[in-house]
C-alpha cells in the first residue's frame, strides 16, 4: 500500500531542479572552450570575457554588501546569513584572482571584502522590516545574479565559464536555503 504524500506548499526551486541545473551548467561550461586569448591591446576596450568576469566580481561584492545591510538591520539573522555572505566574498575574490592570473592589466579596483560602511556603487536597497521579507529579497537577488551568470557562461572561455557555472549553482542553493527556513 503506497503512503500518501502530505501536500506541502513549497517555495523556490525544488531539489531536483537544483540537481539538474548544476550538471547542465557544467556541461555548457565544458562546451564553450575555445582558443586562448593572448590579452587585449593597450588601447582597446576589454574583451567580453573580461567584462563578464569583472561584472561577476562586482555582483558578488554587491551581494555581500546586501548581506551586510540585512545583518545590520536584523541582528538575529547574523548566524544564518554569515556563511552565505562569506561565500559571496570568496566568490568575488575568485573572480578577481581569475582576472589577475589571466594577465589582466589591473585587478578590480574595489576590495573583495565589503565592510558595509562605505556607500555602494548602486543605490542601497531598503531592508524590509520583517525578517522573512528580508530573506525573500536576498533570495531574489541570489536568483537574479545566478541567472545572469548562467547567461554569461555561454560566451565565456572555459576557465571563466566553469567558475560562473559553479558560482551560479551556489547562488541557486543559497536562494533555496534562504527560502526554506
Amino acid at each position: 500500500m503506497p503512503f500518501p504524500l502530505a501536500p506541502r506548499a513549497r517555495t523556490g526551486p525544488r531539489r531536483r531542479s537544483l540537481l539538474t541545473v548544476a550538471p547542465a551548467a557544467l556541461l555548457a561550461a565544458g562546451c564553450s572552450a575555445g582558443p586562448r586569448d593572448t590579452g587585449p591591446a593597450a588601447d582597446s576596450p576589454p574583451p567580453a570575457s573580461e567584462r563578464a568576469r569583472a561584472r561577476a566580481a562586482r555582483d558578488s561584492r554587491e551581494l555581500a554588501e546586501r548581506y551586510d545591510v540585512v545583518i545590520a538591520a536584523h541582528a538575529g539573522l547574523a548566524q544564518r546569513l554569515g556563511p552565505l555572505r562569506e561565500n559571496a566574498v570568496r566568490h568575488a575574490k575568485a573572480f578577481e584572482e581569475l582576472g589577475t592570473s589571466a594577465g589582466s592589466a589591473s585587478p578590480s579596483p574595489k576590495s573583495p571584502a565589503p565592510t558595509g560602511t562605505g556607500p555602494s556603487a548602486s543605490a542601497p536597497v531598503p531592508v524590509p522590516a520583517k525578517e522573512k521579507d528580508a530573506l525573500s529579497g536576498l533570495a531574489a537577488a541570489e536568483r537574479e545574479i545566478a541567472g545572469r551568470r548562467l547567461e554569461a557562461l555561454l560566451d565565456a572561455p572555459a576557465e571563466l565559464a566553469g567558475l560562473l557555472a559553479s558560482v551560479a549553482a551556489a547562488g541557486a542553493a543559497h536562494a533555496f536555503l534562504l527560502t526554506e527556513g
